[in-house]
């Protein structure tokens, strides 16, 4: 059963090099180590090598990495729900990390508590279109003339956490750094459509632990960011306070208030654009490069590059002739 109103808390993984590959303060990785560690099973969400993302089940450390950092489009769930269930009744200790929408369907799946399951669901801004992710990845292989191998949906190493951009990564070895994908996804007109009417986004969530990017931080703690990742952890029962208690001498920690932390998915749904129409006629029609540039902001991020191009050969410049 749930509180009437979570704990919430600002946490860092005191490892660094956990924290560094992981999107925000690394949470998930604290939490889902310690139940591998007692012989337990992780769910979880991945990118497969034609980045889909899809739930998929690790039993060590090797398997659960592959569901760090953030995926930007709806998972693939499969027969999830039937093999949680199955580890459930093998008493194996569970962690269900996904969406709020999907740990709800799964405890409706279930239909009882169980004492050894912990869900974990993310603070969710909305599910993209998965065929606005492919004609995304097509164009941007199209416009390179090579494939891509890799895929960072935010790539923080190179740009900090407070940054969003995605990186692609291409079989020649270069890559590209883009905000249209990003773009796209912010201004809302590529969510599904039940994303409208969530009934999730507000301070009450299904899972027993809530977490998510602490943006707020400046102002719920600002001496935790150090522009490497925080998480906002709401704890919203017993089962997730237990479990957060569990794995406190591997983090950074320190209890904020919830009014200090209200991220707008935690208030109300994003409502629907009134372009929206607008902008899936022009997609089943038009090209991706119409696209990008009308709704993704291509030609204002490309002429950065190009602006900050022109910075560098100045600077350049200025070193190798010593003005």
């Amino acid at each position: 059963m749930n509180w009437k109103w979570p704990k919430v808390y600002a946490v860092r993984h005191k490892d660094e090099a956990i924290r560094a590959d992981s999107r925000s303060g690394g949470i998930f990785t604290a939490l889902s180590d310690d139940v591998l560690s007692n012989g337990g099973v992780v769910y979880g969400c991945v990118l497969t090598e034609d980045f889909a993302a899809m739930h998929i089940r690790a039993e060590n450390v090797g398997e659960r990495n592959k569901m760090r950092g953030s995926k930007y489009v709806q998972s693939k769930l499969g027969n999830t729900f039937k093999n949680v269930k199955v580890d459930l009744d093998d008493q194996k200790n569970v962690l269900f990390s996904g969406t709020s929408c999907q740990v709800a369907g799964l405890k409706k799946y279930l239909g009882k508590e169980y004492g050894n399951l912990i869900c974990v669901d993310i603070v969710c801004h909305g599910v993209p279109s998965k065929k606005v992710w492919g004609a995304y990845l097509r164009w941007q292989e199209q416009k390179n003339s090579c494939k891509i191998i890799n895929v960072d949906f935010r790539n923080k190493k190179d740009f900090g956490w407070h940054e969003h951009i995605e990186t692609l990564y291409f079989e020649n070895g270069k890559s590209t750094n883009s905000r249209i994908f990003k773009t796209l996804f912010y201004r809302h007109m590529i969510l599904r459509p039940s994303c409208y009417e969530c009934l999730y986004k507000s301070v009450m969530h299904p899972g027993d632990i809530t977490i998510a990017d602490y943006w707020g931080i400046d102002k719920a703690a600002p001496e935790f960011d150090d522009n490497r990742g925080v998480s906002l952890v709401l704890v919203n029962n017993e089962v997730g306070e237990k479990a957060l208690e569990q794995i406190k001498d591997k983090l950074f920690w320190k209890q904020t208030k919830l009014e200090d932390s209200l991220q707008p998915p935690l208030e109300a749904p994003f409502p629907k654009p009134e372009n929206r129409e607008q902008f899936w006629y022009d997609f089943k029609n038009k090209q991706f490069e119409y696209i990008s540039k009308k709704y993704g902001d291509y030609r204002l991020w490309n002429d950065l590059k190009i602006f900050i191009k022109k910075i560098k050969r100045k600077i350049r410049k200025v070193v190798v002739n010593g003005e």
